[in-house]
């Protein structure tokens, strides 16, 4: 393939299998929020809750499955999400949903970019503003500049950074403390982490599989991978991907149950600190440290290059026909534009980084049954169903204040989906009254 062509930027040189094809998903969705909401969801849920996290990925990858394979028999010469939202959607509900992708794209960027800040304020001795130029630089370099084939070039290294940390830091502590007066301290000091029966935890479960469901159904990077992924091989890369993902929160929630065993914390994020001072050897201090920015930096450049993809060819060449060296050109325009805003926004805000995740849990939980009609039906769909996903979005909003965030997240997955499922009620009722009046 040229390596001037647009299309080298979008999708890289190869095809993937399924070694690599689950790499790079891995590299995709181990993110910022495994090392920040981690800690936060175990003190918040205990156990349970951490289980429930690792779920929440493993299931949204092995559903998203079987969606990939159906893209991938209906759509074979599609490359992005809005190339396929373009043949299945009227005008007006192709720009509702590429407004909610655009939206939940640049949020999920600030979210990993705020990890990276938070990192950075616990780990360096140097101002936040330096750090982040030097961290989001790299990430224009990689995911603006580079493409798909840069990403991937990194993926296998990223992988292993993963769970070389996962798999050595866990056991080296394990053999310096023991499992058994890590389970005895953690009983002594913070025993709700070991409740198993909490209610709470179960709801949150529940809700974190519908988030993680309808995070994947609409994730504009994870869709680009649908279509470099050989084709039948594609259920598979995601299943697997699925299951190893899951071990990865369970393993750095391990980690933190040691570190919090025999002791009380200052606050949430201290314990990050703290598994740092408490790793005295050097190279795992390294090891520990490289983990954490490649983590963020990989969902970073993957999410800037969706973005980006999105942007210049299904929205900007909509309205001006681009050359490639214009397509080149602008993608590092707007990439280059959305990390200067990251460095500036990150510097001023410090938010809570499971609020945010939930923060758009409505638009995730909502989004799902329109994205399932726009993707299995065979003909065109009125402008009703994707409008449907920002009507149960704001009606689940609307009950926030009296409600808890949790249950307004099923409110606007079932309000979404009711008005999906009216529609096509109506449309069966109309189709045969229809041919009732012909027969007549």
């Amino acid at each position: 393939m040229n390596k001037n062509s647009f299309q080298f930027y979008i999708s890289g040189a190869i095809k993937l299998g399924v070694g690599y094809g689950v790499v790079s998903l891995l590299a995709r969705w181990i993110t910022g929020n495994t090392i920040l909401s981690s800690p936060e969801t175990l003190i918040k849920y205990g156990l349970t809750g951490g289980l429930g996290y690792s779920l929440m990925g493993a299931i949204a990858l092995i559903l998203f499955g079987f969606i990939a394979k159906v893209l991938r028999d209906k759509f074979p010469e599609q490359q992005t999400i809005g190339d396929v939202l373009r043949k299945k959607l009227t005008p007006a509900g192709y720009w509702i949903v590429i407004a909610v992708l655009i939206f939940t794209s640049l949020h999920s960027l600030f979210i990993q970019a705020m990890g990276a800040g938070i990192l950075i304020h616990i780990m360096f001795p140097i101002p936040v503003f330096i750090g982040m130029l030097l961290f989001l630089g790299f990430c224009f370099f990689v995911g603006g500049m580079g493409g798909m084939q840069r990403i991937h070039q990194l993926a296998g290294v990223n992988v292993t950074l993963i769970f070389g940390t996962v798999i050595v830091i866990p056991v080296y502590f394990f053999i310096q403390e023991g499992v058994h007066p890590v389970y005895e301290g953690i009983k002594l000091y913070h025993p709700y982490i070991l409740f198993f029966k909490n209610t709470d935890s179960i709801w949150f479960i529940f809700t974190a599989i519908l988030i993680g469901f309808g995070q994947a159904m609409i994730d504009r990077a994870t869709w680009q991978r649908v279509f470099i992924i050989q084709r039948e091989k594609v259920r598979m890369t995601f299943t697997l991907a699925g299951v190893i993902w899951a071990t990865v929160p369970l393993a750095f929630t391990s980690l933190l149950m040691i570190i919090m065993f025999g002791r009380s914390y200052k606050n949430i994020y201290s314990l990050l600190f703290e598994l740092v001072d408490k790793i005295q050897s050097t190279m795992l201090i390294v090891l520990f440290v490289s983990f954490c920015f490649s983590v963020i930096s990989s969902a970073i450049s993957s999410e800037l290059h969706a973005t980006t993809t999105l942007v210049v060819k299904n929205i900007i060449e909509l309205f001006h026909p681009l050359s490639d060296r214009e397509k080149w050109k602008i993608s590092y325009i707007f990439s280059g534009t959305v990390c200067i805003g990251l460095l500036i926004i990150v510097s001023i805000l410090t938010p809570n980084p499971l609020q945010l995740l939930f923060f758009t849990g409505n638009i995730y939980a909502a989004i799902i049954v329109p994205m399932l009609f726009i993707i299995l039906s065979n003909k065109t769909l009125p402008v009703i169903i994707p409008l449907s996903s920002l009507i149960g979005t704001v009606g689940g909003l609307f009950l926030t204040p009296w409600n808890d965030n949790l249950l307004t997240i099923w409110v606007s997955f079932i309000i979404s989906g009711a008005i999906c499922l009216f529609v096509m009620i109506y449309q069966q009722f109309s189709i045969r009254f229809r041919h009732i009046r012909k027969s007549g």
